[in-house]
């Protein structure tokens, strides 16, 4: 079972989160701290005691905006010890997922946060954390998921068919799941191991990288023109050659193709437009 420290310096927030996880069968405890100064003392004294002590943690779940040490502040400084417990991030705000995953946190909960969500993360953690108390035998290999036979590898960002056969994205915005059709994306650009989707409404941030989609989307019209970008050729609406420089007008985004990937593209475009 796991022991946590959750961290906001919201008290109403603190206290939501706490329910939340000691209702939790999986928790053997759960307290909480106001400020990220009191936070660090508690892991200090958690590191000193070791992984069987009294007052170990196994994972922080933590704020990300408090008044003076923020949550990344508190994670890059645990991120110098041998064996800091486990991060999960819970924050109103989309928009530092990219840094909190380059920090390696376990999961990324946004506020306001939803029982199932954070049953999710706990999962993430636990699968983390039982293995290193009860290592296996050399041969053996790791339990998969219950929905997974074994030894499959559960997907970070699933795509799933809807009734009418086109396929979504699962994207995660405000504690709450959406799906977005694939057939909806322009392009997609890359953000360390996150990708951000556009479409004409707006971007999503899911966790799979770039490299990913490509192969996985290639069927369906998609192409790699930079290091960076990802483009449904079909949402191309203008390509321009200015002074050995190739770009593409995708909507209102204008984006630059790289020297490898220009021929390519051209080529691509031209068959496209033939039918």
């Amino acid at each position: 079972m796991l022991r946590v420290l959750a961290v906001d310096d919201e008290k109403p927030a603190l206290e939501e989160l706490l329910y939340l996880l000691r209702a939790d069968s999986r928790i053997r405890s759960a307290e909480g701290a106001t400020d990220a100064t009191e936070a660090l003392r508690r892991i200090g004294r958690a590191l000193e005691a070791g992984p069987d002590g009294e007052d170990a943690i196994d994972v922080v779940f933590l704020d990300i905006h408090m008044a003076g040490l923020t949550g990344l502040d508190v994670a890059r400084l645990l991120a110098g010890f041998a064996r800091p417990p486990l991060i999960v991030f819970v924050t109103a705000h989309e928009g530092f997922a990219v840094q909190a995953f380059d920090l390696k946190a376990v999961d990324y909960v946004l506020k306001p946060v939803r029982r199932e969500r954070l049953a999710e993360a706990v999962r993430r953690v636990r699968d983390l954390v039982v293995p290193l108390r009860e290592p296996q035998r050399p041969d053996a290999q790791p339990a998969a998921p219950a929905h997974l036979p074994p030894g499959a590898a559960a997907p970070a960002a699933p795509v799933v068919p809807n009734g009418g056969g086109a396929e979504q994205i699962p994207v995660e915005l405000g504690g709450v799941t959406r799906f977005v059709p694939v057939d909806d994306i322009t392009y997609v650009e890359a953000q360390g191991d996150y990708a951000r989707l556009h479409t004409a409404a707006g971007s999503h941030l899911v966790r799979i990288p770039l490299s990913a989609l490509e192969e996985r989307w290639a069927s369906r019209g998609f192409v790699r023109i930079h290091r960076s970008h990802l483009v449904a050729l079909g949402r191309i609406d203008e390509l321009r050659l200015d002074a050995g420089t190739t770009t593409v007008r995708v909507g209102d985004a204008e984006l630059a193709v790289s020297r490898r990937h220009a021929r390519q593209l051209r080529d691509l475009l031209l068959r496209h437009a033939r039918g």
